[in-house]
């Protein structure tokens, strides 16, 4: 990651790998080659910051690349680890439209900010792989959410061996939403098929969907039937707004 500035138009926020993009629009960079420091967590921070900020803000494209050396861990403990776990989660709960865009190979903290995003474009070139330390595979929560979002018999070869996930494999298992020769075309499609689409509401069909996993149905049903009372709430109060005649 690189040291830039996220500006939301009224505050500036310095931050590892946070930017605006050449629209002013606000972006995540991970380089996964360079090692996990205060400055990529503080950048995580900072960004979700920005974009919780800004009420017009609907998309969030975070540009993944890169696999680190031997040397990676030298100056990692698991107190650091725990802060930028905990930022990737609220990352994964922005009540935005969060986009991967991955290319080349992609490790270490690129492939950890991939797997917290909601859809994922990537070149046909891009290979992701678990990061190896010592005697296997580093064993942070990428491996959760692979086996999460995969299943754990298809992610067994990667989890144990650190066997590379190819684009292809990568789409197959559902890691990978699209593959593109040009992504900002299709970041630019994304966008448009997820405009209208609420932040807040997103937020918590992506809570349900998360839950779902590990929740029974007799838990769930009081969930959905609350997000369901809340869909028809909100519509009720936007037909009030907008009055009578208006479709």
């Amino acid at each position: 990651m690189t040291a830039e500035t996220v500006r939301t138009g009224r505050n500036d926020h310095h931050a590892v790998g946070a930017v605006d993009s050449a629209r002013g629009d606000l972006e995540l960079h991970v380089d996964g080659s360079k090692p996990l420091t205060p400055a990529c967590v503080a950048a995580v921070e900072a960004i979700c910051a920005a974009v919780e900020s800004v009420e017009a803000a609907t998309i969030l494209p975070v540009h993944v690349s890169g696999v680190p050396d031997a040397g990676w861990t030298s100056r990692l403990d698991v107190a650091l680890v725990t802060k930028w776990e905990r930022s990737l989660r609220r990352l994964e709960r922005l009540g935005v439209t969060t986009v991967a865009i991955a290319s080349g190979d992609c490790g270490g903290v690129a492939l950890d900010a991939l797997l917290a995003t909601d859809y994922r474009i990537a070149t046909p070139d891009v290979r992701l792989s678990l990061s190896v330390y010592g005697e296997a595979t580093w064993p942070g929560m990428a491996v959760f959410r692979l086996v999460q979002q995969a299943g754990g018999t298809r992610m067994r070869r990667a989890v144990l061996f650190g066997a590379a996930i190819e684009a292809s494999e990568g789409v197959d298992l559902g890691l990978i939403d699209e593959l593109a020769e040009d992504p900002a075309h299709a970041l630019v499609a994304v966008a448009a098929m997820t405009r209208t689409f609420s932040g807040t509401e997103l937020a918590v069909r992506r809570q349900l969907m998360f839950d779902a996993a590990t929740t029974s149905f007799e838990e769930a049903l009081g969930r959905h039937l609350a997000a369901c009372d809340r869909a028809l709430r909100r519509s009720a109060a936007k037909a009030v707004t907008d009055g009578p005649g208006v479709t």
